[in-house]
C-alpha cells in the first residue's frame, strides 16, 4: 500500500472520528462550534467591557480557525468544486463570512453567525458516528433532538438580532428571543411579546411556518422512536433496516429478505435457528404466491 500524500492525510483526518488524531480534531472543531455559539449568548446579556473585549477576541480567533478549516477541506478534497458547492461547504462558508465580509454591514454579518451551529450536522451525519452510539435508535434520536434544537436556537438568535434594537424592552437577551421562538413555533401565541420591526414580523412568519411544517414531524418521529424502543415485539429488518413487521412477520414486506427474530431462549436445535428462504416454502403456503 502506498503511503498517503499529505492533501490525503488531511483530507482523512477532518472525517476521520476513529483513530486518535481524528477524534482529536474533529472533536476541537465542534468544542470551537460550541463555544462561538456560547459566546454569542453571552453576548446578549449585559456584560463588563472588559469580559466583552475578552469574548470579541476569542471570536475571531475562532473565525479564524474555522477559516483555516475552510480552507484546507476545499485544498484536500477529490473535487474541490463539489465540496465548495455542497451544503456543508456552503455552511462552512457561511460560518467565515463575518471575517470575509467584514467591510460590509455590521447588523448582516451578524445575522449570519448565528447559522454557525449547522456545522454540527456534519458529525452526526457521519456514518462513523453510528459505531460509536450503544444501538441506531440512540443516534436517530440523537439527530431528531438536534434538529429541533438547532431549529429553536438560530430562530432565537435571528429574532434577537433583528427585534433588540428596535424592541428593546420585550427582547432584551437570548431567553426573551428563545421565549417568543418556542412560543411562536407552536402556535400557543400568548402575545405578551411581539415584534415590531418589519424583518421581525417575516422572520415570525416563517417561525409559524415551520412550527406548522416542520416541528410536528420531527416530534412524531421522536414519539415514534421512544414508541418502538417500548415495543419488544416490533421486528426489524437485518437486510434493509426496515422497523414495524408484526411478531409473526416471516419476510421483509419491504425487500423480500427472511426476519431473525432470536427469542430469550434459543433452541439449540440447528434447524430452529436457520434462516428461513422463500425457496423452502412450498406453493399454497402463505408468503407464497
Amino acid at each position: 500500500m502506498e503511503p498517503m500524500t499529505l492533501q490525503q492525510r488531511v483530507r482523512f483526518y477532518l472525517e476521520d472520528l476513529e483513530t486518535p488524531w481524528g477524534r482529536a480534531v474533529n472533536g476541537a472543531i465542534a468544542t470551537l462550534i460550541i463555544l462561538s455559539s456560547a459566546i454569542f449568548v453571552i453576548e446578549t446579556y449585559t456584560i463588563p467591557a472588559s469580559l466583552e473585549i475578552v469574548l470579541d477576541w476569542m471570536d475571531w480567533l475562532i473565525l479564524a480557525a474555522f477559516t483555516l478549516e475552510y480552507g484546507l477541506r476545499a485544498w484536500s478534497a477529490e473535487q474541490p468544486r463539489r465540496y465548495l458547492f455542497s451544503l456543508y461547504g456552503l455552511v462552512d462558508l457561511i460560518a467565515i463570512l463575518p471575517l470575509l465580509l467584514g467591510f460590509l454591514d455590521l447588523r448582516f454579518i451578524r445575522l449570519l453567525r448565528w447559522l454557525r451551529l449547522l456545522r454540527l450536522w456534519r458529525f452526526l451525519a457521519n456514518q462513523q458516528l453510528g459505531g460509536r452510539l450503544k444501538t441506531q435508535d440512540t443516534l436517530i434520536v440523537t439527530r431528531i433532538l438536534f434538529t429541533l434544537f438547532t431549529i429553536i436556537f438560530i430562530y432565537s438568535g435571528l429574532i434577537f438580532q433583528v427585534e433588540h434594537p428596535a424592541n428593546p424592552d420585550n427582547f432584551r437577551n437570548f431567553l426573551d428571543a428563545a421565549y417568543f421562538a418556542v412560543v411562536t413555533m407552536t402556535t400557543v401565541g400568548f402575545g405578551d411579546v411581539t415584534p415590531v420591526s418589519e424583518a421581525g414580523r417575516a422572520l415570525t412568519i416563517m417561525m409559524i411556518l415551520t412550527g406548522i411544517a416542520l416541528i410536528p414531524t420531527q416530534v412524531g418521529r421522536l414519539i415514534g422512536q421512544v414508541a418502538k424502543a417500548k415495543d419488544p415485539d416490533q421486528v426489524s429488518c437485518p437486510s434493509c433496516g426496515l422497523y414495524g413487521h408484526d411478531s409473526d412477520a416471516r419476510f421483509c414486506k419491504r425487500c423480500g429478505n427472511p426476519l431473525f427474530k432470536p427469542g430469550p431462549n434459543p433452541s439449540p436445535d440447528p434447524m430452529a435457528t436457520e434462516a428461513i428462504s422463500p425457496a423452502s416454502l412450498e406453493p399454497g403456503q402463505p408468503g407464497v404466491k
